[in-house]
């Protein structure tokens, strides 16, 4: 009894012991359930071949030594090393094969099922929405109801929730890649989803008011303005400043409180499937599906977060306000009212570009034209007085309206900087006036100063139809080909070229832009992400025109204008202040180049000049090395006490420790204990190394 309590009690002691030091003298990060099972099971099945053997030996018999008590200890802790070192590659074998953090864990495996079912059920989901809509996976589409395919699309993307508006959303502005009857389709999702009932728009406000509606509002239509993918949109009117004073008109734009839980669940489906269609598809690959779904996560995680939305609003007030455009407008926020998931903003009265069929409305389209009397004074000499001066403009033609809207976007990308990168026709709002006022800035682009020179360049190229500026330009910008492969530089510049050339003679449209894309991802050339955020940006932004304008050539109107921005964007002021930029750091050089001189001079002079390179330079780079020259080191001391250990294993030479155990076997096995160690430590962390390069 007492010798089975103290086996356990060494074995609990062993376990323990080696799976500490597999986690920190191997340098591993293995779950300690994992390790001590590990070392509890090799343990287990070695107790009895190591008893064996020290029987064999003569060091014990019927549970007593039958040599000194010292060197039974010493024996038996060297049995015990050797238990100890099989352990620990059992262990290293299971990392290599099976790291912890990757494999099976209770925790992870449950939160893995949930997450499963979740996405099971989701899938179930939509495929009975599908199927009730009429788009089933199997036979011909439902008949004798009077619903297309466009129509049952828009019914199976609005019931399915905000992710899939979002994407219908995005798609609506494709008319490159699908028929104008879907984009047609998809575009009534930019503002006409389902309404959540009032009782549930009313708790979700007042959660993030702490406190009744009463108390911060005199009015809130229970009606919806509008049911975005993501939130719902309700008129109201807040309570005056000070007593008697006027109410501002707002909108009260509130989260879906089952937005977030349904975006997270469509994304994690939406990111699988995009990295299964790259794993299994070459144009999966060449289109970069799986970057374009995170880029459209992203976009769509960040406008759940309207506190965003409302640093980004403020910023395109500022940049408006400093224009040359003055019938755009960005309404006005109420940041003490804004939160995570509600915002309020002044109300925009008008109608959106998403329901334009083509044409101003009857309404606008029939309007008179305005009248404007201005009171002028005048002196001349003995008589003074005032004149009124009545000039009659005719209102904004659809044209007109577009030309606005592209002139105002083009100087917010070209000359600000800064701009809406949402530009799809719900979030264009068209007023009575014939003014155009934006919303929904979730999403907005920042383009930095020097890309913004280089693009007005590029526009100017395109203008000029000059395929080698633009294929040099292009070349300035580009990331090069991540595999070392060269470029045909000629190639690229003739297919530049015929893409000017069929711009130039026929009827030029955003799909410039993407044609360009597509063709230096031919020759895998990757354009800077702001700058391809633009080029998405005015594909939208042409999209949204049609509504107003079918005919509306918006590349040729750029290209016109780019002059202009060109003319603008050069302004005396900016380009002396550059050059005096420049010269400040050419005199800061100057200035310290004698010394320099002269540092170079006495090292040559006194023969201690010396020269750094480059390489190694980096701490990093330093570190790697020395850890490669310790691990070397430790393979090799390792590898040598292994040799010596075999050597002295096969000699018969020294004393007899027992009656069957020599002095040099028995140091033998040390050494090789010894070595065995050196070596599992040196594959261990050498394999760790590579599976963080990985």
């Amino acid at each position: 009894m007492l010798e089975a309590f103290v086996t356990v009690l060494i074995g609990v002691v062993f376990a323990i012991g080696a799976a500490w030091v597999s986690q920190h003298v191997l340098g591993a990060t293995i779950s300690w359930i994992r390790a001590l099972v590990l070392v509890a099971i090799v343990y287990a099945l070695t107790v009895p071949l190591v008893r064996a053997a020290l029987e064999s030996g003569g060091v014990i018999s019927d549970g007593g030594f039958d040599v000194s008590g010292g060197l039974g200890i010493v024996i038996i802790a060297v049995a015990l090393g050797w238990q100890f070192a099989i352990a620990v590659a059992v262990i290293m074998v299971i990392e290599l094969f099976w790291p912890s953090g990757r494999g099976w864990h209770p925790v992870r495996a449950v939160q893995g099922m949930l997450h499963r079912r979740a996405r099971m059920r989701r899938y179930a989901e939509v495929l009975r929405i599908a199927s009730k809509h009429g788009l089933s996976l199997y036979g011909s589409h439902r008949s004798g109801n009077g619903e297309d395919v466009p129509a049952a699309l828009v019914a199976v993307l609005n019931e399915a929730g905000p992710t899939f508006v979002k994407i219908g959303q995005v798609l609506s502005t494709r008319d490159d890649l699908l028929p104008r009857e879907f984009t047609d389709a998809f575009a009534s999702l930019q503002m006409n989803t389902t309404p959540l009932p009032w009782d549930a728009i009313r708790t979700a406000i007042e959660a993030e008011l702490s406190g009744p509606l009463e108390a911060t509002f005199a009015w809130i239509d229970e009606k919806p303005l509008a049911a975005a993918s993501l939130a719902q949109v309700h008129a109201a009117r807040l309570r005056p400043a000070e007593p008697g004073g006027a109410e501002p008109s707002v909108v009260i734009k509130v989260q879906r409180p089952d937005a977030r839980a349904s975006v997270q669940v469509d994304t994690d489906i939406l990111q699988r499937l995009a990295a299964d269609a790259e794993r299994r598809s070459d144009w999966a690959r060449a289109y970069g599906v799986q970057a374009l779904v995170d880029e459209f996560v992203r976009a769509l995680t960040e406008e759940l977060d309207y506190r965003i939305e409302m640093d980004n609003t403020e910023l395109l007030r500022d940049t408006m306000a400093r224009s040359t455009v003055r019938n755009v407008h960005v309404p006005e926020v109420y940041p003490a009212l804004c939160t995570k998931q509600m915002m309020v903003q002044e109300r925009v009265v008008g109608i959106p570009f998403s329901d334009l069929h083509g044409a101003l409305p009857a309404d606008m389209d029939d309007a008179p034209p305005r009248e404007q009397t201005t009171a002028r004074q005048f002196d001349a000499g003995p008589v003074s007085g005032s004149v009124s001066v009545t000039s009659i403009t005719p209102p904004p033609t659809a044209r007109d309206i577009a030309d606005t809207l592209v002139d105002a976007i083009f100087e917010q990308v070209a000359l600000r900087g800064v701009f809406h990168a949402d530009l799809h026709p719900g979030n264009v709002i068209l007023r009575p006036d014939r003014e155009i006022t934006l919303i929904d800035f979730g999403s907005i682009g920042v383009l930095e100063r020097s890309m913004r020179r280089v693009l007005i360049a590029m526009m100017s190229a395109m203008a000029a139809e000059d395929d080698i500026a633009l294929t040099d330009l292009l070349l300035m910008i580009v990331e090069e080909p991540a595999d070392g492969s060269g470029l045909d530089r000629s190639a690229l510049q003739h297919e530049i070229g015929a893409i000017l050339t069929r711009v130039h003679n026929g009827r030029g449209d955003a799909t410039i832009f993407r044609e360009v894309i597509d063709v230096l991802r031919r020759h895998r050339l990757a354009l800077p992400a702001e700058l391809a955020l633009v080029f998405r940006t005015l594909g939208s932004l042409e999209g949204t025109l049609r509504h107003l304008d079918p005919d509306y050539e918006m590349v040729e109107r750029a290209l016109e204008r780019t002059p202009h921005f060109a003319r603008i964007a050069v302004d005396p002021r900016g380009v002396l202040a550059d050059a005096r930029v420049q010269l400040q750091v050419a005199g800061e050089q100057l200035r310290r180049l004698p010394r320099r001189i002269e540092t170079i001079g006495a090292s040559l002079e006194n023969g201690t000049f010396g020269m750094n390179l480059r390489m190694f330079r980096d701490p990093k780079e330093r570190g790697w090395v020395r850890s490669l020259v310790s691990q070397l080191t430790t393979a090799l001391i390792g590898v040598t006490l292994v040799i010596a250990a075999v050597i002295l294993l096969v000699s018969d030479g020294g004393p007899q420790l027992t009656a069957e155990i020599g002095l040099f076997p028995f140091l033998g096995s040390i050494l090789g204990l010894a070595g065995i160690l050196l070596v599992l430590g040196s594959l261990r962390r050498t394999a760790m190394r590579n599976d963080v390069g990985s």
